[in-house]
């Protein structure tokens, strides 16, 4: 990847600042100058608070006035390689394009855009072939729709039924993506998070994931991020080995196993099964604890009867210990409770779910960031921030725990405290210390 090696900060533009792009920009270079040499902008197209915090855009060139324009953004990356969310599988259901499709049915010009279950699959469909599909979560795969015509839409709904899956391999579809490659080369984004790639090809008799045509895909189109002179990261959860693959094929890609098993590490005292994945993880990757989703499990689990890097009891033992540590609180934002669209997740801060203890967290982020990549760190997370409460009794979604809405005073505490200050003296070791240029190794000693 084209960007520095230094630490990246993930932020809502929103949430920390408690205002806009302009304040953001202004804290980067006072508060927390020369701590992060990037930062991911989690989405700040219309609107930044639909139904899934900014990832259902309705207009995705489009920066929601309420936070500030383009010309911020670029402004900002002229000193800060900025990371823009790529939203690949879908659009949203308020768009004016999947409204004009609403209306006028498949006499819409945005009609091939929109992506059906007769697309993929004609009027044969099985249950067996839709039971193939790999689903991330518990919703229904397909949404039926009316349509002021009359007309009746399997509408694919990946996710949620307000995001509207697409069909990336038409023309409409590519030029789609395209537009939005366009806007951001033209103001300086020099980093891609392909959002939900994994999910963008569909083909009958598969489980629609991670297939062949899927790499030809994310090849292509990192191909064109990279002729703009920007890269491009792959956000996918999957099984350890898939992982792999999936590097050797793509630019980069987050190290997703990384969080839960630093956390089987302190909880067991046991790191057999970190240094099992650091010494074959991919090394083209970007590293993270917590970020704006939930602490991943699927990642260190088992797929079928091929093992993971834990096992299922301690696997098990893992997400108890969190909800123990956080005393109960990441329960209740996880599983079926608060709304839950996840299968995979534990949702909870990081710090929680070492029991508040700063001392583990601190040695948890000296891993992360001895690991090989480029280490990326949430922004409740580099504050210390714990689980918003109030946010997730008054939302009812799960991942708000790990959202919250920092004003001026709470944000000024936070920046006053030991613990940033601690944060400040890793960051900075591992921004300037000429080790992180150098190879990576790793030497497994008996338990003390």
């Amino acid at each position: 990847m084209s960007i520095k090696n230094q630490v990246q900060l993930i932020t809502y533009v929103d949430r920390l600042t408690n205002g806009d792009l302009k304040k953001l920009h202004q804290l980067l270079n006072n508060e927390l100058e020369s701590l992060f040499g990037g930062v991911h902008l989690l989405p700040f197209f219309n609107p930044i608070d639909g139904e899934d915090a900014g990832f259902d855009p309705i207009d995705h060139t489009e920066v929601d006035e309420r936070i500030g324009s383009w010309k911020d953004i670029e402004s900002m990356g002229e000193k800060y390689d900025i990371m823009a969310d790529l939203i690949v599988n879908h659009i949203s259901a308020q768009s004016p394009v999947f409204q004009d499709v609403l209306s006028k049915g498949s006499a819409s010009e945005y009609f091939d855009l929109i992506m059906t279950k007769e697309k993929v699959f004609g009027d044969a469909v099985t249950q067996a072939d839709i039971d193939k599909i790999y689903r991330p979560r518990p919703t229904p795969c397909f949404t039926p729709m009316t349509c002021k015509t009359g007309e009746v839409m399997n509408v694919w709904t990946t996710f949620t039924d307000n995001q509207i899956d697409i069909d990336v391999t038409g023309k409409q579809g590519q030029a789609y993506l395209n537009s939005i490659l366009d806007t951001f080369e033209q103001n300086n984004i020099k980093l891609i998070r392909l959002d939900a790639a994994g999910y963008a090809i569909k083909k009958a008799g598969t489980n629609c994931f991670m297939l062949d045509e899927t790499f030809d895909f994310i090849n292509a189109l990192s191909a064109q991020a990279n002729e703009r002179g920007m890269s491009c990261l792959v956000e996918i959860h999957s099984y350890y080995k898939t992982q792999i693959e999936i590097a050797k094929r793509c630019e980069a890609v987050y190290d997703f196993a990384l969080p839960p098993l630093v956390l089987h590490t302190l909880f067991n005292n046991d790191a057999q099964a970190l240094y099992d994945w650091l010494s074959i993880a991919p090394r083209n990757c970007v590293t993270v604890l917590d970020t704006h989703d939930g602490i991943g499990i699927v990642d260190v689990g088992p797929e079928g009867d091929k093992p993971g890097l834990l096992t299922p009891e301690q696997i098990d033992n893992l997400v108890e210990t969190i909800h123990t540590k956080s005393k109960g609180q990441s329960r209740l934002a996880t599983g079926a409770a608060a709304s839950n669209v996840d299968l995979y997740q534990v949702n909870c801060t990081y710090f929680d779910a070492l029991g508040s203890n700063k001392q583990d967290y601190l040695l948890a982020r000296a891993i992360q960031f001895f690991a090989p990549g480029i280490p990326q760190v949430y922004y409740a997370g580099v504050l210390g921030i714990q689980n918003d409460m109030e946010l997730l009794a008054e939302s009812k979604v799960g991942r708000d725990i790990n959202r919250p809405y920092l004003n001026e005073e709470k944000l000024k505490t936070a920046l006053e405290s030991d613990f940033f200050a601690a944060m400040q003296v890793l960051i900075t070791l591992r921004n300037n210390h000429p080790a992180f240029n150098g190879d990576f190794s790793i030497s497994l000693l008996d338990n003390l």
